[in-house]
């Protein structure tokens, strides 16, 4: 017995089974859509409710700190402020929930996450792209 790769190995039917004319069926827990491309991920923070007047400076922000979180949660390296970090990412987080944040404490938080892993380089993405979502609300009274 040879064992298959690719599309055509059992572990993808699994995976995809589509119904009549390619769409997955709705008895199997899937999308009246047809199966196409890349499949894009969600967090809970990032569902789009229809007729919800979201301000795009909060989804962006949202966004962000969810993206850093996953990236902190996901380097496996301990360094020293890694608590702080997570400490002041789940206030960013509770800030971001809120439909207007309270801009000097976003900055502060910011600041918070900005020590504690500004030397990672593996997160410097992350943390630029929070640092652009937070420069969305305003620029800082120095620059």
């Amino acid at each position: 017995m040879t064992q298959r790769t690719g599309a055509k190995a059992p572990g993808w039917r699994l995976l995809a089974r589509t119904g009549p004319r390619g769409r997955v069926g709705p008895a199997r827990g899937g999308a009246r859509r047809p199966a196409r491309g890349r499949t894009e991920l969600r967090g809970v923070d990032q569902r789009c409710v229809p007729g919800s007047q979201v301000d795009p400076r909060v989804a962006e922000l949202r966004s962000a700190v969810a993206r850093l979180r996953r990236q902190l949660a996901a380097h496996r390296v301990e360094f020293r402020d890694r608590g702080v970090a997570e400490e002041a990412l789940a206030m960013l987080a509770g800030l971001a929930a809120a439909d207007h944040p309270d801009i000097p404490v976003l900055r502060r938080s910011l600041l918070l996450v900005a020590g504690a892993i500004g030397s990672v380089s593996a997160l410097g993405e992350g943390l630029r792209q929070l640092r652009e979502a937070v420069d969305l609300f305003g620029t800082s009274p120095r620059a």
